[in-house]
């Protein structure tokens, strides 16, 4: 002991948040609903400017925080979501790779397949072939976590 006498918890001291770790809060809740939104809407045309107008926020800061949060870009990330759906689709084997395209919300086939490629590590038609083998008698919901796709991150440089 000190020999000061404790009296308890000084009050307002929890309360009490920098205004500038109260922004970063604030901010934080704003890229969730950013992050969801993507999640729901993946297939609709969505771009960063209309984004961070929804979280009232510029372009540029919307970019930086979404990335400093959660590890990727918001394009980044959507462009996750709609592979992540394109390969749920693709399992299913009842689409052309056009039509998967398309149905996760890319406007350029060409596009889709680079991306696909990048984050798959195999263009789509090559993963249509094989996954429907892979997964059969899968159920979905294993065969979505076994072939989620793994964005390999750099590492960040000062």
């Amino acid at each position: 002991m000190t020999g000061r006498p404790t009296t308890g918890p000084v009050r307002g001291t929890i309360g009490r948040v920098t205004s500038g770790a109260a922004q970063d809060l604030r901010d934080l809740v704003r890229l969730r609903r950013v992050r969801d939104r993507i999640d729901r809407e993946y297939a609709q045309p969505l771009d960063v400017e209309a984004l961070a107008r929804g979280a009232h926020m510029s372009a540029g800061h919307l970019s930086r925080e979404f990335k400093r949060a959660f590890g990727e870009s918001p394009y980044g990330y959507l462009m996750t979501r709609r592979i992540e759906r394109a390969m749920a689709l693709l399992r299913r084997g009842d689409l052309s790779v056009t039509d998967v395209c398309f149905a996760v919300g890319c406007s350029s086939l060409g596009t889709f397949s680079t991306r696909f490629t990048e984050l798959v590590g195999m263009p789509p038609s090559a993963y249509r072939r094989e996954a429907a083998r892979a997964t059969a008698g899968m159920p979905s919901c294993v065969a979505k976590q076994v072939t989620r796709p793994v964005r390999l991150r750099q590492p960040i440089r000062n």
